[in-house]
């Protein structure tokens, strides 16, 4: 006689678009995802150095173009070449010198280093990447915090999670999306300049030992509105203030343009310095719109996935969270990858980190070819696309999708024995 059952498989609690795991093989991705990275390590050289000089040369042209035309007028070239100056000098120079893509291969390792580009010393700030945010901060938050809590609750930069006020709002939409524009004009110095900071903090707190006082999250979000409303244990707003946005807000507009005074009287021009002001300031509101349009967009949407727990690094379940919680743009030649920040390459970027801008243009297609085979989602969609779908998320119209906790613990103990066959196979 046969007695009846209600228990379901895992594969039963599976949700629409989430079929594809039933069969997915994770041991098999993993080994073809490693091998690619090693590959793609060993073949960085001379090649990615050229590609770096070329991008900085870029960088370098956007500034000279703006500088030199600033004090003319207010004009729209002065701000979008003073603007792009700022954003690919963070986004591509900066953003992969720090995570390490040219320590193997540059051969000036004294600034080309991850240990250092633009730390250890106000000037090396100012000659490497001068921004509102500390660089031995962004370090901590960004390489560190975010890339391996990858859409975890203790990741920094969880759009779903910093919004969670936001989203909860019983107020018209309109309102919210004035409050979005309003933050995205704004991030830099109002969200990530703090935050990051307090990454920094935080992490020295942990390395001492100290205990996190009472009443405390540290997943939360420290804003300008933290500091200004309410006080917080690590740091306090005159600290921020005198050593992480101070220098950068009195040099960046105000003594950088201070030449343009002389230079206006010997012209018989008084306005000068107030061109060069204004059109900083306009640039600098034009530079966090671009920012927020390609790096606030990278892994938020209704499409990308959360996880409940954290994951060893570069493990089975690393790679694959960084494909479903990812997402790629449009790509493949230096200009629109130059426009887009290199943060087109997201997907890429997050299986390997330390990897050059060069070789993730040949890692894409690569990458994409492998998840098309193993069946997992690889998304590459128009970044303004994705500003649509990260403005739902921050707004409360869409949530993000959890991964299936069944196979998310079932990967994790895959993770376990891989890891084991792999020491035991080095021991033989």
């Amino acid at each position: 006689m046969c007695i009846p059952t209600n228990r379901k498989s895992a594969t039963d609690e599976l949700q629409k678009g989430d079929e594809w795991i039933s069969s997915f093989d994770l041991k098999s991705f993993t080994e073809e995802i490693r091998q690619l990275g090693e590959k793609l390590e060993k073949e960085q050289g001379e090649d990615d150095v050229r590609h770096l000089n070329k991008i900085v040369g870029w960088s370098n042209l956007c500034a000279a173009v703006g500088l030199f035309t600033m004090g003319f007028s207010v004009n729209l070239i002065s701000i979008v070449a003073l603007s792009t100056w700022t954003f690919s000098r963070w986004t591509m120079i900066a953003h992969h010198t720090c995570h390490g893509g040219y320590d193997k291969c540059h051969p000036n390792k004294g600034r080309w280093h991850r240990f250092k580009f633009a730390i250890g010393s106000l000037w090396r700030r100012i000659a490497d990447w001068f921004d509102w945010m500390m660089p031995e901060a962004w370090n901590v938050e960004h390489n560190n915090r975010h890339h391996y809590n990858l859409s975890e609750i203790e990741d920094p930069d969880l759009v779903e999670n910093n919004l969670v006020e936001l989203r909860g709002m019983n107020i018209p939409i309109f309102f919210k999306y004035i409050y979005v524009f309003a933050a995205a004009s704004t991030w830099k110095w109002m969200y990530y300049s703090p935050n990051t900071y307090k990454e920094l903090k935080l992490a020295k707190w942990r390395r001492e030992g100290r205990k996190i006082p009472e009443g405390v999250v540290p997943s939360d979000a420290v804003t300008i509105k933290t500091l200004l409303t309410t006080s917080i244990p690590f740091y306090t707003l005159t600290e921020f203030m005198t050593v992480v946005v101070g220098p950068y807000f009195l040099l960046h507009f105000f003594v950088m343009p201070l030449p343009l005074l002389f230079i206006g009287q010997y012209l018989g021009r008084d306005d000068m310095f107030a061109n060069a002001v204004k059109n900083l300031f306009l640039a600098e509101i034009l530079t966090n719109l671009h920012g927020f349009v390609a790096v606030v967009t990278n892994h938020a949407g209704d499409d990308m996935y959360r996880f409940r727990e954290g994951c060893r690094p570069f493990s089975g379940s690393f790679y694959l969270r960084q494909v479903l919680a990812s997402v790629d743009f449009d790509y493949g030649t230096d200009l629109v990858d130059f426009l887009h920040g290199w943060l087109n390459y997201q997907i890429e970027h997050h299986m390997w980190p330390n990897l050059s801008m060069l070789s993730y243009q040949k890692a894409a297609p690569i990458v994409r070819e492998i998840c098309d085979r193993h069946g997992v989602p690889y998304i590459k969609e128009n970044v303004f696309w994705r500003v649509k779908k990260t403005v739902d998320i921050m707004v409360g119209s869409s949530s993000m999708k959890w991964f299936p906790e069944t196979f998310e613990k079932k990967y994790l103990e895959t993770d376990v024995l891989i890891e084991a066959t792999r020491k035991a196979a080095k021991a033989e």
